[in-house]
């Protein structure tokens, strides 16, 4: 008797722990886009507290950034999204990191210069002092 309470004690709680890491990776993916929205809009206070001040951007034409130089790009408009569509998504978490991994048509302007392309991208995030931050992220083009 005690050995089958054990059991369906072990079974609810596995359930349990499934349901909380679908629930963190659900907001995990929210978060990857809700800051691509904030890079199109210029929300530039939500991604200040995203963005883990060691984070390194790096784009799809070499170009690196750190957290300084987005915010300052984004606000001096030498950086300007004009439309971002994320068509596929998807998060692995180990324990308190996760990786996004995308792909997405991404178009703006990089000073005067226009793109338009399609990029794959991966975005590390670690939770840190309660709460998900980014670290790194990685763009290339799609052939």
């Amino acid at each position: 008797m005690k050995n089958r309470i054990l059991f369906i004690v072990l079974i609810l709680q596995t359930a349990s722990g499934f349901a909380q890491n679908e629930k963190i990776e659900k907001y995990i993916l929210d978060l990857s886009q809700r800051k691509f929205e904030w890079m199109l809009n210029k929300n530039l206070d939500s991604l200040e507290v995203l963005l883990d001040d060691q984070v390194k951007y790096i784009h799809s034409n070499g170009w690196a950034q750190s957290k300084k130089d987005v915010i300052d790009d984004l606000k001096s408009g030498k950086l300007s999204y004009q439309n971002i569509k994320v068509t596929e998504s998807s998060v692995r978490r180990y324990d308190k990191a996760a990786i996004v991994n995308g792909v997405g048509y991404f178009s703006g302007m990089v000073n005067i210069t226009s793109f338009a392309m399609e990029l794959s991208y991966t975005e590390v995030f670690v939770y840190r002092n309660g709460k998900w931050l980014l670290v790194s992220r990685h763009a290339n083009r799609m052939p």
